[in-house]
């Protein structure tokens, strides 16, 4: 079976999903960040793997269910942070953020086993997932993140080192007000729907 990595940072107010405000307070942002943190735990415990990893950048908290490892994020900017995470599992694995609360056990249990990779682009350019099923730094080092080129990128360095990748579906990432009720939508049963909408209600007030 396959590696499950989770990347994230500590839901704190000031610290996530600094675009969600406005129209949100800092606090309603870090509520939502950790909403869609403990769904996307939730669905990653639910899914068979043989190791599940949450790579954190600050303090773990009561949103983190049990079953997991937790390892610290390297220093570094996010290619050297996700790098660092592939390093340190030892067979195939599957890594992915904490911004797609619609995400389901079914797309996670990917088998690598009939390719070298399978990538998940995100709707802003980037990508939600990566799987690779021989853990290699060297793939993600150096590409440049967080702009509307990275999923391109990042795919092109899977092609040129001749990797067979497997394309997971389109995901949209919650960065903005926009795009927390679109995704909000996709999984109205979540967490995450919930507190967004007690946010709306006291954002409409």
């Amino acid at each position: 079976m396959t590696t499950l990595l989770v990347i994230a940072k500590e839901p704190r107010p000031g610290r996530v999903k600094t675009r969600l405000t406005p129209p949100f307070t800092p606090g309603e942002a870090a509520a939502l960040a950790e909403a869609s943190l403990a769904d996307t735990l939730d669905v990653v415990a639910a899914t068979p793997a043989t190791r599940r990893i949450l790579v954190l950048d600050g303090e773990p908290g009561p949103w983190l269910p049990a079953g997991f490892e937790v390892l610290r994020q390297c220093a570094g900017g996010l290619d050297e942070r996700l790098a660092d995470a592939f390093a340190r599992c030892d067979g195939p694995a599957l890594l992915i953020g904490m911004d797609t609360p619609q995400v389901t056990p079914e797309l996670l249990a990917t088998d690598l086993a009939d390719g070298d990779a399978c990538f998940g682009p995100a709707e802003d350019g980037g990508f939600w997932a990566l799987g690779l099923a021989v853990p290699d730094p060297a793939l993600l080092r150096g590409v440049p993140m967080s702009t509307p080129v990275t999923g391109a990128v990042q795919r092109e360095r899977l092609v040129a080192a001749g990797l067979r990748v497997r394309e997971l579906p389109r995901l949209r990432d919650v960065d903005t007000a926009a795009d927390a009720h679109a995704v909000a939508a996709l999984a109205p049963h979540g967490r995450f729907a919930a507190r967004l909408a007690r946010c709306a209600s006291v954002t409409a007030r």
